[in-house]
């Protein structure tokens, strides 16, 4: 459940229709109000919230806020203080459920252990030197500590999801038989399929990255000399999607190691220049293009706004694909797994919420306040 340094796995976005829908409490009294967020004192003006008597300290909620805000972007303008306590109300909430999971993973004794960490760790830095590794720890506002508390953090609750949920989920091959014959239309292709991967370097310097290197190009003379040093990379026997991932500036499939899913022969040809579209078509599964230009226009002579290599990971002919593809079974087996899982994991975290003591001094401080 981790991701690269520094990730905090939240969906800010979730909090604001809670908020419209607890709009009716600016209708309350200040009274009521300063009552109820009066009920429960903070024990420390450190203390954000408590789950279960452990306390979530300021220092940690700062710190994540910072985090999450650097991985925003830069923008036009400082966010208002409105804007700041909703993102750190949903950040609160994101932690009080980590600590929810940790605290049953604890009681299960299914918590990471060092040699879980270590390993982990080791696995992240093998495409970095040292001072590489040091480097980005440092450009993310990050200590090695705080990485590997990360880390613990995110192993644990892969092995408590795993006990608790993944391991008891078993698709019958009847399931697998109903789904297919239930959408069989799904897998009649009408025309060929690529799976496509690509490697991106744009010569717009204020664009963001989100490659693992935070590596962008400062201009056209960089980004060309960037693509020819990343496709060199590639001729020499580098991973493609290690290169994409700490390279690449598609923000949209870095992160996949340059992965862009499947699109249809059509799709392939109306959004890609006849360049582009030529060199994948003559692609065979594995192989990837020279450096090819991204233009600014639907017209040649457009200048680039970039460069890219494609690597042509499958292709799939027209036609219907049968049950006894195993292809077409790994897809159904893993899309209802996919979907009992999701709706195991909602109910399961609904239920250690409900069984668990939570209290929320941030929430309190932000009614009070409000309230006068």
């Amino acid at each position: 459940m981790m991701g690269p340094i520094g990730e905090i796995r939240l969906q800010v976005e979730w909090f604001f229709p809670a908020c419209t829908r607890y709009a009716g409490l600016v209708l309350m009294s200040g009274a009521l109000l300063g009552s109820v967020a009066g009920c429960h004192r903070a024990p420390a003006p450190d203390v954000m919230a408590t789950v279960n008597g452990k306390d979530i300290l300021r220092a940690d909620l700062d710190r994540k806020y910072q985090t999450w805000k650097m991985s925003q972007g830069e923008s036009p303008q400082e966010p208002s203080a409105e804007q700041v306590d909703l993102a750190r109300l949903a950040i609160l909430r994101q932690m009080i459920d980590e600590e929810i999971l940790q605290q049953r993973a604890a009681k299960l004794n299914v918590t990471a252990s060092d040699e879980d960490v270590n390993a982990k760790l080791t696995e992240m830095k093998a495409p970095y030197t040292q001072e590489e590794f040091d480097k980005q720890l440092k450009q993310r506002n990050e200590t090695l500590d705080n990485l590997k508390a990360e880390l613990r953090q995110g192993l644990t609750e892969n092995k408590l999801l795993n006990k608790e949920i993944d391991s008891k989920i078993n698709i019958t091959d009847a399931e697998i038989t109903g789904y297919y014959e239930a959408h069989k239309a799904d897998f009649n292709f009408i025309e060929p399929r690529y799976n496509i991967a690509r490697i991106v370097v744009t010569n717009a310097p204020s664009q963001q990255t989100t490659n693992l290197q935070n590596n962008k190009a400062s201009g056209e003379a960089d980004a060309k000399n960037k693509i020819q040093a990343l496709h060199q990379k590639l001729e020499n026997g580098e991973d493609f999607g290690v290169v994409a991932m700490n390279f690449s500036e598609d923000k949209d499939s870095a992160s996949n190691g340059g992965d862009m899913g499947f699109v249809t022969e059509s799709q392939l040809h109306g959004a890609a220049s006849a360049e582009v579209y030529d060199a994948i078509s003559k692609l065979k599964p594995g192989q990837f293009s020279e450096v090819l230009p991204i233009n600014g226009g639907p017209t040649p002579s457009r200048k680039p706004i970039g460069y890219a290599i494609y690597k042509l990971i499958s292709k799939e002919a027209a036609g219907q694909r049968t049950l006894n593809d195993v292809r077409v079974q790994q897809a159904i087996r893993q899309s209802l797994r996919d979907g009992h899982a999701q709706l195991l994991k909602n109910a399961y975290f609904e239920v250690l919420r409900d069984d668990a003591k939570v209290h929320n001094y941030l929430a309190d401080q932000i009614l009070r306040e409000g309230a006068k």
